[in-house]
């Protein structure tokens, strides 16, 4: 029985039923284990996932903490690996909520879509999702390619916006080898905001090539932290020249109307700035992702 009816089922009853008693889950096997039914959530357990990756596991930490503050059971599934391990969870039912990215996920279920703007993104990802998934409200942070300038270069010449380096002579970009031939790199600058740029395979070092002036222009993931600690910052792409890949949860259709409005005020709080403050957080001050969501909880008026 879904999560949504045996919560009905309940109300109308006017009984409570207790949670079965859960071992650790933060060590247990992604895949399950059938044979294990100890670590079998009851189904009025919100199952909550995440990917290897620190930035991700903040995300779905702070989700845990915010249902449990609003009174719900949750089980944490965190560091299940990539897709193709946990979208068959989230379709089977095993995993509940997840917290993706609006881009790489519609590219996973569509290679071959044309969309790239946010709003254009979470639309086409809303219509690809399998029966039984849905989305709920996407967040302004992301985590995707994009482009970025250091805070001195950015108030000599005025600028916030990838359009706003139209003109400006002299602009050299640095990013990864393959970006030279990518449809975001050189080329896409020239044909979408008609910017002019000379390029350099800078790899591992650019964020370094950056601040030292001999790049002007880096292509940085928007999470990454040294956009804080080196004093980056990130421009605008209004014409989607990059594929938007905003934070997005993933859910249960069955529990979606349930949890909509407690994980809804998280990705409306969850600003790009703050993505790349909590990813210094773990990286830089070496804080556990617990202590971080309990922190931005509290301090966003969310716990």
């Amino acid at each position: 029985m879904s999560t949504a009816r045996t919560r009905l089922a309940v109300a109308l009853a006017g009984t409570a039923i207790a949670a079965l008693a859960l071992a650790g889950c933060a060590s247990s096997d992604p895949l399950g284990d059938d044979s294990d039914s100890g670590d079998t959530a009851d189904s009025s357990t919100i199952v909550i996932g995440s990917q290897a990756y620190y930035s991700n596991e903040i995300i779905a930490e702070i989700y845990a903490q915010a249902l449990e503050g609003a009174g719900f059971t949750v089980e944490r599934n965190f560091n299940t690996g990539q897709r193709d391990v946990y979208i068959p969870s989230l379709e089977d039912g095993s995993i509940d909520l997840f917290p993706e990215y609006t881009g790489n996920l519609l590219q996973y279920f569509e290679p071959d879509t044309t969309a790239t703007t946010p709003d254009d993104v979470y639309a086409a990802l809303e219509g690809a999702l399998p029966d039984g998934l849905t989305v709920l409200d996407q967040s302004p942070a992301t985590d995707q390619d994009s482009y970025n300038v250091t805070a001195a270069f950015a108030e000599e010449n005025g600028i916030t916006s990838i359009a706003d380096l139209a003109g400006i002579d002299g602009l050299v970009l640095g990013g990864a080898p393959e970006l030279e031939e990518r449809p975001y790199g050189p080329k896409g600058l020239k044909d979408l905001y008609d910017v002019d740029v000379t390029f350099s395979a800078t790899a591992d070092t650019t964020v370094d090539e950056l601040v030292a002036g001999n790049i002007q222009v880096a292509n940085v993931y928007s999470a990454d932290p040294r956009i804080k600690t080196d004093e980056l910052v990130t421009l605008e792409d209004p014409k989607g020249l990059f594929l938007a890949s905003n934070v997005v949860p993933v859910v249960n259709a069955d529990i979606a109307d349930e949890i909509a409005d407690v994980i809804n005020a998280v990705s409306a709080a969850l600003t790009p700035e703050g993505l790349v403050a909590l990813n210094v957080e773990s990286t830089v001050d070496q804080r556990s992702s617990e202590d971080i969501a309990k922190d931005w909880l509290a301090d966003n008026g969310l716990s």
